[in-house]
């Protein structure tokens, strides 16, 4: 794995010209000279990365899951994540074209971006849930990258960090809205997922071995589900208006509530039963959802 410090490290590594500013570079990755081979190239950055681009013909590996860049999307890496490029290995000649940001956090030392980066969620999202951006969503990107690197390649002075800054705001504000419509627009796919994750709970909370395995947890869904953990929570609560904990305890208690209601098992059978530990983690989770104790509840049905 090759960890890169600094952008001029990485400059040098893909043969591109020294950066105009050791702290940031706004690329065209169509100049960039492709160097990868059919072999995977694995690689971290000590900072952030954010991308529109089109790469037919490369492969590119993130984590667990690998995915083609042959549709232009938008992408977000923090500092510190694990990827790999290859050739497609299919001998076809690589295309690309578009533009890379690359930020150091120094850079943002003392702007306003500095204390609010780490608040947008799509940090966190896996590369192939990038931002499928529209043609007038693309076109506001670009303006702003445009504006971006006109900065860029002026000479430095006191305003060049704060009109950047600014800039780079903007643009990480655009992408929240954006994924946001994503979420909406993305209809069919959005809602299979929807139907997967209520397929996987009831599979799940219907096993006889809960006790063993414990409850399932969001990390759990969201890996059986090829999905980030944050995306599939932000997917989630703008589909149904609740997170994936929040899915995970409605189907742990609709399936307690059966159980109180058809079956003579006592309260703690049913507790150990779904994966608690402690009865009364199960009674404090019941309670806040239902506003009755299991007990209560049953009673009610009596």
């Amino acid at each position: 794995m090759r960890r890169f410090t600094t952008i001029s490290e990485f400059h040098e590594f893909v043969q591109l010209p020294r950066p105009q500013h050791p702290l940031l570079s706004v690329v065209d990755v169509g100049t960039v000279p492709h160097r990868y081979g059919p072999e995977p190239t694995v690689m971290v950055f000590d900072f952030y990365c954010i991308s529109v681009k089109r790469m037919k013909n490369v492969h590119m590996r993130y984590g667990q899951h690998s995915f083609d860049f042959n549709e232009g999307i938008m992408s977000f890496m923090a500092p510190n994540q694990v990827f790999s490029m290859a050739d497609a290995g299919h001998g076809e000649e690589v295309e690309k074209s578009g533009w890379v940001i690359y930020i150091h956090p120094d850079f943002l030392w003392n702007t306003p971006l500095a204390k609010t980066i780490q608040q947008y969620d799509f940090w966190d999202y896996s590369l192939r849930e990038g931002l499928f951006l529209s043609a007038k969503e693309e076109a506001a990107m670009l303006s702003l990258i445009a504006a971006i690197q006109q900065e860029y390649d002026s000479p430095i002075d006191r305003f060049s960090k704060q009109i950047i800054g600014s800039h780079l705001e903007s643009l990480l504000h655009y992408a929240d809205r954006f994924y946001q419509r994503q979420f909406i627009t993305r209809e069919k796919a959005n809602h299979e997922v929807l139907e997967r994750l209520e397929t996987l709970l009831h599979a799940y909370f219907d096993r006889d071995d809960l006790l063993e395995i414990g409850l399932p947890t969001v990390h759990y869904v969201a890996e059986r589900l090829h999905l980030s953990p944050k995306y599939l929570s932000n997917l989630l609560r703008v589909l149904t208006g609740q997170n994936t904990q929040q899915h995970i305890h409605a189907r742990l208690i609709a399936k307690a509530k059966e159980k109180l209601t058809t079956t003579t098992l006592t309260v703690s059978e049913i507790a150990y039963g779904l994966g608690f530990e402690h009865l009364q983690s199960f009674s404090k989770l019941f309670k806040t959802k239902t506003n009755l104790s299991p007990l209560e509840f049953r009673a009610s049905f009596n």
